[in-house]
């Protein structure tokens, strides 16, 4: 039991210690940036010459529409942009060959093309993916929302369904913070943040890269590192995939719909202290929203909002704890 306490201070000292000589999070936000841009930059380079594939259209209206897109470059969207402007509008996520595929992905091959929207008859897969990128949009306001002497380290974003009421995101804030309690302004101040995102009508850029890529990217954040290295062993491509929003690069577990201007009543409603761990107090941010195209009335939307309010259990492995000596993994 001693030396399970002493390891658990030396694992919290340790951690501190790499929270103190972290740069201030605008470096660390454009250093993300640039090598997005130039893996981004990358693989676009590997195709210099235009290779035609065919895209065959799925869906009301469409069956037997073909395509001719360029491989590589094409996207979902683009192809969006040969119909019409209610396809460019309400599109939210593509199937491709039955595969889930953000509408900023380029196209790799002939394939099969689904468009899909809120309205359809089956909006499960669209619904899930709403819910993910809602809780992607909440961990980026709080990565923006507290001064540059406050560190935030972004855990997980757990896979909840919709119907657990809210979506939400795991965070450990800096340990000045330990005994804040937020208000309601401070969950309005949040929201406000969250709202200017979702006014900016910003594009959630994917980008498949290998895991040295993505270690690169988030060398500043241990767990994000131990995170990449999860997902990877997970994956059969052994790749991982990236997104941006801004100026801001998360992780994800799957894709992402198309921008965040898709989003319409978005409210964070609660942030709940799931006591401590290994990297610190960590806390469950949650919230609750409603797409573009399907609006609740006030007294139903009061309803939603008290049920988002609750805690979210879910169910999953604790996160690892952090080395206690082991140097940080670097790219290769």
């Amino acid at each position: 039991m001693a030396t399970r306490t002493a390891c658990q201070v030396l694992q919290r000292r340790f951690a501190s210690a790499a929270a103190a000589v972290r740069p201030p999070a605008a470096e660390v936000h454009s250093q993300r940036n640039a090598i997005f841009s130039r893996e981004q930059a990358r693989q676009r380079a590997l195709h210099p010459r235009v290779e035609k594939i065919e895209v065959s259209m799925q869906g009301p209206g469409l069956d037997g529409t073909l395509l001719m897109m360029n491989k590589g470059m094409s996207t979902p969207l683009s192809c969006a942009r040969h119909l019409t402007e209610h396809h460019v509008n309400n599109s939210v996520l593509a199937l491709v060959d039955g595969e889930p595929w953000s509408l900023h992905q380029p196209l790799t091959h002939s394939c099969s093309l689904t468009l899909l929207t809120f309205k359809d008859s089956d909006p499960t897969l669209v619904n899930q993916t709403y819910w993910r990128s809602c809780a992607a949009l909440l961990g980026q306001v709080l990565d923006t929302a507290f001064k540059d002497d406050f560190t935030v380290e972004l855990l997980s974003t757990p896979e909840v369904p919709v119907t657990s009421g809210a979506f939400c995101c795991d965070v450990v804030l800096d340990p000045q913070l330990d005994s804040w309690t937020p208000s309601e302004e401070s969950l309005r101040s949040l929201t406000r943040g969250a709202q200017q995102l979702i006014h900016q009508d910003l594009a959630w850029e994917p980008l498949e890269v290998a895991p040295s890529v993505a270690l690169e990217v988030f060398s500043h954040s241990r767990w994000k590192q131990e995170e990449v290295e999860q997902k990877a062993a997970l994956n059969p491509k052994g790749t991982v995939m990236l997104h941006r929003c801004g100026d801001h690069v998360l992780l994800s577990g799957g894709p992402l719909v198309a921008r965040t201007g898709l989003c319409s009543q978005y409210e964070v409603t609660a942030l709940h202290s799931l006591g401590r761990g290994p990297w610190g107090l960590q806390r469950r941010a949650q919230g609750l929203s409603l797409p573009l195209q399907l609006q609740a009335h006030h007294t139903v939307w009061r309803k939603l909002r008290q049920r988002a309010e609750k805690l979210v259990e879910v169910k999953e492995a604790t996160p690892p704890a952090p080395p206690d000596s082991t140097p940080p993994p670097t790219s290769q």
